[in-house]
């Protein structure tokens, strides 16, 4: 245990110890990725209270609010503390969504993506690269960090190495992620790249993408607070909540949107669904 606690500290020091120049080349400071997965031999230990009565409190981590609204199909607008606004999966015309600072996109289908993005956008993140080398975006906007992991689609038959991303965005203490067009079981590699996620919007057609059954699989393995569906086409959605099972609650909103902090998540995993899903 001394052993691994000083491997942290050295990472940590070295890490403050890097020059100016050396700096400006490293990725950005990911808050949902434990430095622990990185460890050879780590026994992980569950420190859940055997009395499932018992409280435990969550403990403070930020004080921002993250306001979070279905727009239409894939996409979703999240506001950031500091009024960053981003849109997943943007096409430029689906749902009520106004010029954003960020947009993210997948190349699916023509509804989860625009090659002529309103110029006033400030990044335009594809989850995709013209000429098929994995997209790798590690992107600082405000108070919001944005990375992606990248996956695989299918195209007329086969399969498409790294033609769609999963993108993370880290803000505000919280962990949001977005699956995308989702079209493979993920390995422990992704899980390990994506890190943390405290809420996931998770498509849920039922085919299109993922089956349910393989698409709750993964959506259960994540282990986030907050469960967001998107993409309803084909299978019914209540198909998709029964297969998630009693241990995550369903929430179905009379708004389009809702505000969530760090501190706010609920106790109980919960599948949100949003007016207009």
């Amino acid at each position: 245990m001394h052993r691994i606690k000083a491997f942290i500290f050295a990472l940590a020091a070295l890490a403050l110890a890097s020059p100016a120049g050396a700096q400006e080349n490293q990725r950005p400071f990911s808050q949902c990725l434990a430095i622990a997965q990185a460890l050879p031999g780590v026994v992980y230990a569950n420190l859940t209270p055997e009395d499932s009565g018992l409280q435990v409190k969550l403990a403070v981590a930020g004080t921002g609010e993250v306001e979070i609204m279905f727009a239409g199909h894939s996409t979703y607008v999240i506001t950031t503390p500091g009024g960053v606004t981003i849109a997943t999966d943007f096409n430029g015309w689906a749902g009520r969504v106004a010029t954003p600072d960020v947009v993210t996109m997948n190349k699916a289908h023509s509804s989860h993506f625009t090659l002529s993005p309103d110029e006033r956008i400030t990044h335009v993140l594809r989850g995709w690269n013209f000429d098929g080398t994995p997209a790798d975006h590690d992107v600082v906007a405000g108070d919001v960090y944005v990375r992606n992991v990248t996956t695989d689609i299918r195209n007329f038959g086969q399969m498409e190495p790294d033609g769609n991303s999963i993108f993370i965005f880290e803000v505000a203490d919280l962990c949001i992620g977005h699956l995308g067009h989702l079209h493979h079981p993920l390995e422990d590699r992704h899980f390990a790249q994506i890190g943390r996620l405290d809420i996931v919007m998770v498509p849920v057609d039922g085919g299109l993408t993922l089956s349910h059954a393989a698409m709750t699989g993964i959506a259960q393995r994540l282990q986030s607070s907050i469960l967001l569906p998107m993409h309803r086409r084909g299978a019914p959605l209540s198909s998709f909540i029964e297969m998630m099972g009693d241990r995550f609650a369903t929430d179905f909103v009379n708004d389009d949107s809702f505000t969530i902090s760090a501190r706010t998540l609920p106790r109980r995993p919960t599948i949100l669904v949003l007016k207009g899903i």
